[in-house]
């Protein structure tokens, strides 16, 4: 009969947040090191490669390890998809580390099946909520900064102190455009962009 193995499943939203947390959780209750997975992508959808390779080396029986529900991720359908796949398709037990209810190696009769499926929908509905909250707090945030004047992107090229003078050396073909864009240390886009708001100054 084939071992059963033990995998772990680290995720971080991108590689300015650090793992290390989740790695120690891992280690700590002793998932091999070499079956340990870590992605460093959003959890919105389930397209990543390091899940997606550590998913077709599951087999019935073996035992993947997370620390919580939002690392596996944080679309509440695909988590539930995936919670399918993994435990009824493949066969596998899961544990969340931080929510003990969510082993599917206790209760394995009806009401502890029922109560660890009420828990992860519980969950995932939190998970993807919080996700929600966060997009909206990120446009509440941005709308109010744009309100108070604060400008987004890259600044503005500011144009030389004599651009009068050179716009007007042109205009008088006394200076040729590549020279004028050359002087202004500016893309043509940004020129043209810059003499639109000087001559809307010279109208008003």
């Amino acid at each position: 009969m084939e071992e059963k193995k033990i995998y772990g499943y680290v995720r971080v939203s991108s590689t300015d947040q650090n793992e290390n947390r989740q790695m120690a959780a891992m280690l700590e209750i002793a998932v091999p090191s070499g079956n340990i997975y870590i992605d460093k992508l959003s959890g919105k959808n389930f397209e990543r490669p390091r899940y997606k390779e550590m998913v077709g080396k599951l087999k019935v029986g073996d035992l993947l390890y997370i620390l919580s529900i939002d690392r596996l991720g944080r679309n509440y359908e695909e988590i539930q998809n995936q919670w399918r796949i993994l435990t009824k398709e493949i066969g596998i037990d899961i544990c969340v580390l931080d929510m003990p209810l969510l082993d599917t190696r206790n209760g394995k009769d009806l009401m502890g099946a029922f109560i660890a499926d009420l828990v992860l929908q519980i969950l995932s509905f939190v998970a993807q909520s919080e996700r929600e909250n966060i997009r909206k707090r990120q446009a509440e945030g941005i709308a109010a900064a744009k309100a108070r004047g604060v400008k987004f992107g890259r600044p503005e090229k500011a144009g030389p102190d004599d651009f009068e003078k050179i716009v007007k050396a042109w205009e008088q073909k006394k200076l040729p455009f590549r020279d004028v864009l050359e002087k202004c240390n500016m893309s043509e886009a940004t020129f043209y962009r810059r003499l639109r708001e000087y001559r809307l100054l010279q109208n008003n």
